[in-house]
């Protein structure tokens, strides 16, 4: 069952970065009890400026629980406002990739992490205090699991909640659809997955042809070089909550929502002039 309204667990979190910089200082005293020097997990963020986002992220995965060690790799991507600072605030590692774009942030941040896995979240998402041990057990525990994907929920700035409830369980039933009749790695999202480093740089880490996306040509080439099989985490726990410019940017949930009918059942429609 997907949660209809935002969590408390969640909700704490999603406050503006001038209302979380008291939080400062317990994030950095967080982020130092779960760090190591040789990680077993290195959590790499992209980010271009992330202001408004960054902390709330990084106070979210402050709070982790888990029985691994973790590194905090944040890429900023030539942001031009205040994310370097925020970043740096907060102890974690800052990386300043001046080459533009998602595909070069992702693989900088992989060239310098340290940790047998990868997982790969964004900036302007918030983590439940369970999502590192979801998104690596599978893999510490299977060898033959290459690569682990989670879910997703929007914390809307305009749309009604409920709207995106009803959404994201159209987005469930095509992922369902994509992992029995099509590619499951249509599937796979940057902000929410997970594989081991070595196997990453081995396939060439991010890099991917044109027309296609890093994180779903990452998985094709994990599978490919016989790594393995593609998880997907569903536990309630584990879903992350993301904010829904993507949603805004594409045209709004009613345009989403109709361009996913017409993807499902290959209807044609006329756009009105």
């Amino acid at each position: 069952m997907r949660p209809v309204f935002i969590p408390a667990n969640i909700k704490k979190y999603n406050k503006t970065s001038d209302s979380l910089k008291p939080e400062l200082s317990g994030i950095v005293e967080r982020f130092q009890k779960l760090s190591s020097s040789t990680p077993d997990v290195s959590i790499v963020i992209p980010a271009y400026n992330e202001e408004k986002n960054i902390l709330k992220t990084l106070f979210a995965l402050s709070n982790t629980q888990t029985k691994y060690s973790i590194e905090i790799i944040v890429v900023n991507n030539n942001s031009k406002d205040k994310t370097e600072e925020l970043i740096k605030a907060c102890g974690v590692i800052c990386v300043n990739e001046r080459r533009q774009g998602i595909t070069i942030a992702r693989n900088s941040g992989l060239a310098l992490a340290k940790g047998n896995y990868i997982i790969n979240a964004d900036a302007d998402t918030i983590y439940p205090e369970l999502w590192v041990d979801s998104m690596i057990d599978p893999l510490e525990n299977d060898d033959k699991i290459a690569l682990t994907y989670g879910r997703f929920s929007f914390i809307p700035e305009t749309t009604s909640r409920v709207l995106y409830f009803l959404y994201e369980y159209l987005s469930d039933f095509n992922r369902y659809i994509n992992k029995i009749y099509k590619e499951e790695a249509l599937n796979v999202y940057g902000f929410n997955s997970a594989c081991r480093r070595l196997q990453c740089i081995s396939v060439d880490g991010f890099t991917h042809p044109e027309g296609t996306n890093e994180d779903g040509w990452l998985a094709i080439k994990l599978r490919n070089a016989g790594y393995g099989k593609l998880k997907w985490v569903t536990k309630k726990e584990s879903i992350v909550w993301t904010g829904d410019r993507r949603i805004i940017i594409d045209g709004g949930i009613y345009k989403s929502t109709l361009d996913r009918f017409v993807k499902y059942f290959n209807f044609n429609h006329v756009k009105a002039k």
